[in-house]
């Protein structure tokens, strides 16, 4: 923009040198008219959402909160103390007997190996590809931009070459693999293809979210790393976006907004979430005392970028009065904009019941709105970031998703970082579709008698 700026002023200096004045008005507004055109009318890249699919696992690879104790048990890896701990996180955790671990963490004792973790990246990717491709007759030739994320589990070849060896993509796809980035990397998947379609139009991405559970387990005794242990399971999530005009008529969801936020240039949130050695040399991911502290802040920053952008003036104005109010000492708490007013959905990161309650709490959101979150954590556990689109899939499963309803998507993940999404429906949604829910959506929400009778159809 400072570039147009300096042509503008460049401009005006030589039609005031060679003009007279009126003309030189009239070459000024010519020219003030063609820049301002420019941006204002120049055509804008809008990112689709045409489908998205979710692995379910099969009712097998369940992990019930006893047999996952036995099994510890059974392996001998663990002290009493370290099995005593990891017992007490998973009875509080919010995640049910219904979710699930790769086959080669049923194993006693579980098998990490290198040929273990490429097998769960092939069960879940290779299924859900294949359900999207075939459910829109998606030539996989026709795939111009292939991003996945996986934060722990970097193999090489890289995890796009085996989505493009298995489906025969075209030589001159562009591919990207990310690692390292935590569990908000879905929604920074999504940016990057956002940024790319910028400059490639007419072009057709996928998105593969996922982690790997298999080579990750730890097996010390420091506590802050067992966590881990007791909150991930198996999932995964395939996304088809497009900036084609075509696709527009068949696309569920229209992208409005991305907003990153990163706060690793802060010591304690950049150790908050840290893949590390512990004293006896054995590889773990700890989990500070002060993530939710650290989550809260990092949201805060990006609330304050999104809010100007979705909140009606009302909103905007009650936020400002009362910060001013309390730059004067007249008040002594900011205003918390309803953001109900903005979005009809809200998909939290089911990284945690801390995490969903956290963020439940800082937006004063009600029980209503944060679940297809905890529903999500109960069902599937902490899937890092595939989570949101499991909560999207509830939301569209139980007929709540109608044309127009906006949804804000809000990602966290290691380094700090806090991604928020917002996506508009622009399509009728059919609750009946089959999704990863369809089987189990009547069960749901899960309280009293309802967590009863998922117990009683799971075991039966």
């Amino acid at each position: 923009m400072e570039s147009s700026f300096h042509f503008i002023n460049q401009a005006l200096l030589i039609t005031q040198t060679f003009m007279t004045f009126p003309h030189f008005l009239a070459a000024s507004a010519c020219v003030l008219i063609a820049v301002f055109g420019y941006y204002f009318f120049k055509p804008r890249c809008i990112i689709y959402l045409i489908d998205f699919s979710c692995y379910q696992p099969p009712d097998f690879l369940r992990a019930p909160v006893s047999n996952f104790i036995e099994h510890l048990t059974i392996s001998g890896v663990f002290d009493q103390e370290s099995l005593d701990l990891q017992q007490k996180i998973l009875e509080r955790s919010g995640i049910s007997d219904d979710a699930s671990v790769p086959a080669t963490v049923h194993e006693i004792p579980p098998n990490a190996s290198l040929s273990a973790a490429r097998e769960e990246t092939h069960e879940i990717l290779f299924a859900i590809v294949e359900d999207l491709f075939s459910k829109h007759e998606i030539d996989p030739k026709s795939i111009d931009i292939l991003v996945s994320n996986c934060s722990l589990f970097c193999p090489s070849p890289s995890i796009t070459s085996m989505i493009i060896n298995r489906f025969g993509m075209r030589s001159n796809v562009k591919s990207f693999s990310l690692s390292g980035m935590g569990c908000s990397a879905g929604i920074l998947s999504v940016n990057l293809v956002k940024d790319l379609m910028k400059i490639h139009g007419d072009s057709l991405a996928l998105v593969l979210s996922m982690e790997a559970v298999s080579p990750n387990g730890y097996r010390g005794k420091c506590k802050s790393m067992l966590i881990a242990n007791t909150i991930f399971r198996m999932g995964g999530a395939a996304i088809l976006l497009s900036n084609r005009k075509q696709d527009s008529h068949k696309a569920k969801y229209k992208l409005q907004h991305i907003i990153r936020t990163h706060v690793g240039s802060d010591t304690e949130s950049y150790e908050s979430v840290m893949q590390q050695v512990d004293e006896e040399g054995k590889v773990g991911v700890a989990l500070s005392k002060q993530l939710v502290r650290v989550a809260s802040k990092a949201l805060k920053i990006n609330v304050v970028e999104l809010g100007p952008r979705v909140l009606p003036y009302s909103e905007q104005l009650k936020y400002i009065i009362s910060f001013i109010k309390r730059k004067w000492g007249m008040h002594k708490e900011i205003y918390t904009p309803n953001f109900k007013k903005a979005f009809e959905h809200f998909c939290i990161h089911a990284g945690g019941r801390a995490i969903i309650e956290g963020v439940e709490k800082h937006l004063k959101l009600e029980k209503e709105d944060v679940e297809a979150s905890r529903s999500t954590l109960y069902r599937y556990g902490n899937t890092s970031s595939s989570s949101l689109w499991y909560e999207l899939q509830y939301l569209e499963a139980k007929g709540r998703m109608k044309k127009g309803d906006k949804v804000w998507q809000i990602g966290f993940g290691s380094g700090f970082k806090a991604n928020s999404a917002v996506w508009k429906c622009i399509s009728e949604i059919d609750s009946r579709d089959r999704n990863a829910w369809s089987d189990r959506i009547h069960l749901y929400p899960v309280c009293g008698d309802a967590s009863s009778a998922l117990r009683t159809e799971l075991l039966s």
